[in-house]
Order: C-alpha cells, then structure tokens, then sequence
C-alpha cells in the first residue's frame, strides 16, 4: 500500500476514497496523511472521520461531498474548522446528485441528468449544477458534471491472485469509483488462489484496477461484513480528538 500511494497519487490530485458504512479505505486514507499529500481534491458521497483526519492534516485544498459527519455522533470538528477558517473549498451536491456523478465518470460520459435539483436551492449555490432541457419533451431538468477522477481508492474483502477484486454487503458506488478513474488502488482484507460465488457481489476484473494491496483490517474502525464488525467506541472517542486541535495534533504525531 506504501507504494501504490507513492506511485499513483500525486499532490494536487483528485482522489475519491469510497465505502458505504462498510468497506471504508481507512488505512489508505492514512497512508496519505503520512505521505503528507498536498493540495488534494477529495470526493465522497458521504466523508466521514478518515476524510476529517485527511482535511486536519491538510491535505485537502477541496472537498466535493453531499453529506459530512461522523455516523452516529456529530459533526467533523477538523472539517467544520477548516471551513470556517476559509482553508477548506466546498462543493456541495445532493447524494443523487453524487452518485450520477460517478456514474457519468464510470460510463465516460460527459454528464449526467436528473430531476433531483428542481425545487431545491442547490443550483443557487453550487456552479456544478445546471439546468438542461429535454430535447425531447421540454421538461426542465438539471445536469451535473461527470467526476474527473485522478485516483479512485477502495476496499473490499478479497482478490485472487489475478487481481480480480470481490466485495459484497452494502455497496455504494465502489464500482463507479474504480471504473470512473485514471489510477485505482484497491485494499482488501485478503488475496486468495480463488474467488468463491457469493450472491449479489460486486467483481472488478483484473484490467480495471491499477493495484491491489493486501491490507488486512483496511478498514477498521468501519467494519468489513464477514470479516469484522464496526467499532463505534473508536468513533464515539474520535469526537473528542477531533473536537480539540492539540489531542489531534498528538494523533498526528503518533500516527
């Protein structure tokens, strides 16, 4: 994973790690931070504590997201301090918005349509919303840009030595996330000789990921379904942290 980091992201990139309350590339995440990365733009459906330790370590020059918090407890505290402090470009959209965002990239399409804007006070505020007309019907609808991904970064449960890549459970846009992106980093708790059936999950063949790196635990304090559950006492004990600047400044250091 050290490498793959060193390799394929660059200061100034657009990287997207993605995880759905499950899978979330946390060590990678941190691999980055010890890189020190700079300059980055981050995108998530919806960052949580390792894109708050990302943007505290100041990483991030933007952050392209539809939803921040920490699931279950509160606010991102480095995050909301970041913006308050101008330090920290936003670019807001709705969860819909996002996803058909990926799924442009992943496509290699240009944009994506969708009525979910119509109504909202979004497009007032976010420039990557836009309005379009049907050609068809007339209808007013809204377009979003396609995500223009440097590095897409996952994690899953396992690959085979090939690099075919399988996850499974609760899946966001992981898929779009590698298919949509220049470069790909793929985690996964484990890589084995082959890739068993398992109902309704997700492979990535081999030719779409850049690199697979066994990482056992790459996930945690999420939790990998079938592998380990999610530790909400580190979540609950990251508000703390996250909230005092000296107490983050000490995980840093220990990082």
């Amino acid at each position: 994973m050290t490498d793959a980091v060193a390799d394929l992201v660059r200061d100034g990139d657009t990287v997207a790690l993605e995880g759905f309350t499950h899978l979330i590339p946390v060590a990678a995440g941190q691999e980055l931070i010890r890189q020190r990365k700079r300059d980055l733009t981050l995108v998530r459906m919806t960052p949580d504590i390792v894109y708050d330790q990302l943007i505290g370590a100041g990483c991030a020059r933007k952050l392209i997201f539809s939803w921040g918090g920490n699931p279950g407890v509160g606010s991102l505290h480095r995050f909301r301090a970041a913006v308050q402090a101008g330090e920290l470009e936003i670019e807001e959209h709705s969860h819909a918005g996002m996803a058909n965002r990926y799924a442009a990239a992943a496509s290699g399409l240009p944009f994506a349509v969708l009525r979910g804007y119509n109504g909202t006070s979004l497009p007032d505020h976010t420039d990557t919303i836009k309005p379009i007309t049907c050609p068809f019907t007339g209808e007013q609808l809204t377009a979003v840009p396609a995500l223009d991904l440097d590095v897409g970064i996952i994690h899953a449960q396992r690959a085979d030595r090939q690099g075919n890549v399988q996850l499974w459970g609760q899946t966001g846009v992981q898929k779009e996330t590698v298919l949509g992106a220049r470069r790909s980093i793929v985690t996964v708790e484990e890589i084995v000789d082959e890739l068993d059936d398992k109902p309704y999950s997700v492979v990535l063949p081999r030719w779409v990921v850049t690199r697979v790196c066994e990482v056992p635990g790459g996930a945690k304090p999420s939790y990998a379904q079938d592998y380990y559950d999610r530790d909400n006492d580190a979540y609950k004990a990251w508000d703390a942290t996250s909230r005092d600047e000296a107490e983050f400044d000490k995980w840093l250091e220990a990082l």
